[in-house]
């Protein structure tokens, strides 16, 4: 067996059915807990958004908001949706939308939870995550510790998603060899994740925003350039989403699995990675952090991915490939075949923009994957490093910094030079481990996010601006909230 088979098969098995139900059905949970804060919060989630307090120990909800973006916010955004709609359908892109609207729930609580039991490292910055919660809220270091090495893993291995469509855009765009890219952009990283958090959240509070502005500009131009085909697209997306279509009707099962498996690789809600940077923020009450990333959700699926699904669908410029028996789509049958010979990928958006800009879309799309790609890349190294700070109890000596840097670097080098296929079932292996993981520990450990919730709420509706006190709301293992509590009144 050559290694994409082994891959294909571990993936297999970690993103079974049971995990796909998981998925939904943990958001679903959350989403009744919260009598549907995804929706009753909205106006809430757009005033805190913008909050700028910062501090020595922490960053503002904005830079917080910024880099869990970055993660969010990606080439899962262009790439992964074409792979979405290449394997499980235009149905797929309704099942991204699903998994978004509940996940954003299940967002709310992660980072709600994060918020809660984050600590200061030995630099006095604040540091959390689902380790953390794991340890501190459980009580389980056991868990916490195999969540942690999967997670410096699942860092590198979606890295290398990200390395992996930067390279293939530019060899598509300007015939630049994939070697060339690899080597750019290891030295690019390099210089910045040398420098540490703050040089990553002063790179990402700028590139991110811009970014996804310009990107969604165009699409939005495309769009009005084909605005009669709007309708179309979205009954084509409905039929398909429940096998009602006569060409993709057979596809109900893989849409599914393939919506929820890229949606949640794009949105990130439930694997815990956006908990990381929520930790990091510097805010009175652990809610206000987690209603600002439950909005981060909407702004990565519902804005972004529909953009990209869009652009894809409404041009045309799309192949579907025929799921085998098993539910893995055999590459050899198409279903629909436009671009013949196209790997899935973000050649799809590519040469959507371009049918209808001609000239333009390849460039374009090139140029808006490099910061989106490497500014995620930062945001997983990130999640990376908090990990490894917290199995060496928040002290790790340089040398491991640096070997973690290393191979970081290596493998992100490594899938820019390999195939798409392996490089995003090297990432749905890490998305898939930290999504097992943290979402029964969340099962586990959401009501201490009621009670903070429940808090929240009352404060706000008496007028006044929540302050945190865990003691009070019966929560253990949140020691450092009585300094902060102490420090703001």
């Amino acid at each position: 067996m050559n290694i994409e088979s082994i891959v294909g098969a571990i993936v297999a098995i970690i993103w079974s059915p049971y995990l796909v139900a998981l998925c939904l059905l943990g958001g679903l949970y959350f989403s009744i807990r919260t009598r549907f804060i995804q929706l009753r919060a909205l106006p809430e989630m757009l005033r805190l958004m913008f909050k700028h307090r910062a501090s020595e120990s922490g960053l503002s909800p904005f830079q917080a908001l910024n880099i869990s973006l970055s993660s969010r916010v990606g080439v899962g955004n262009i790439a992964g949706v074409a792979m979405a709609i290449a394997f499980g359908g235009p149905g797929a892109i309704f099942w991204m939308w699903v998994v978004a609207f509940f996940g954003a729930s299940s967002a709310f609580v992660e980072s709600t939870l994060a918020q809660i039991y984050k600590q200061r490292d030995a630099q006095g910055q604040y540091r959390g995550g689902p380790a953390y919660y794991m340890e501190k809220g459980l009580g389980q270091r056991w868990y916490a510790v195999i969540f942690a090495i999967c997670t410096v893993a699942a860092a590198a291995m979606l890295a290398g998603t990200q390395s992996n469509a930067i390279a293939s855009a530019l060899h598509e765009a300007w015939g630049l060899p994939v070697h060339a890219s690899a080597v750019g952009v290891v030295l690019l990283l390099a210089l910045i994740i040398f420098g540490g958090v703050r040089r990553i959240a002063a790179v990402t509070q700028w590139i991110v925003p811009l970014m996804a502005t310009a990107y969604l500009l165009v699409a939005l131009v495309v769009m009005l350039l084909s605005y009669e085909r709007i309708p179309e697209v979205l009954s084509l997306i409905m039929r398909s989403a429940f096998g009602l279509d006569a060409t993709f009707g057979a596809m109900i099962g893989v849409a599914i699995q393939w919506g929820v498996r890229r949606g949640v690789l794009s949105n990130e809600a439930g694997m815990g990675s956006g908990a990381h940077p929520a930790a990091a923020a510097e805010v009175s009450h652990p809610v206000k952090q987690g209603l600002v990333q439950a909005f981060s959700v909407y702004i990565d699926t519902m804005v972004v991915c529909s953009a990209t699904a869009f652009l894809i669908l409404s041009t045309g410029m799309y192949n579907v490939y025929d799921p085998a028996v098993n539910g893995v789509p055999d590459q050899a049958r198409m279903l629909l075949d436009n671009l013949p010979g196209m790997e899935a990928g973000p050649r799809f958006v590519q040469h959507a923009v371009e049918s209808a800009l001609p000239g333009f879309g390849k460039s374009f799309v090139a140029l808006a994957i490099l910061p989106f790609a490497f500014t995620t890349i930062l945001a997983l190294y990130y999640m990376g490093d908090t990990n490894v700070s917290y199995l060496c109890r928040d002290k790790p000596a340089a040398w491991i910094v640096n070997v973690f840097r290393v191979l970081f670097l290596a493998l992100a080098a490594y899938s820019a030079i390999n195939s798409a296929t392996l490089a995003w079932t090297l990432g749905d292996i890490g998305v898939g481990m930290m999504s097992w993981l943290n979402i029964i520990a969340i099962l586990l450990l959401h009501k201490p996010a009621l009670a903070a919730l429940r808090d929240y709420e009352t404060s706000r509706k008496a007028g006044i601006d929540p302050v945190f006190e865990p003691d009070r709301l019966g929560i253990k293992g949140a020691s450092l909230w009585n300094r902060i509590t102490k420090a703001i009144g």
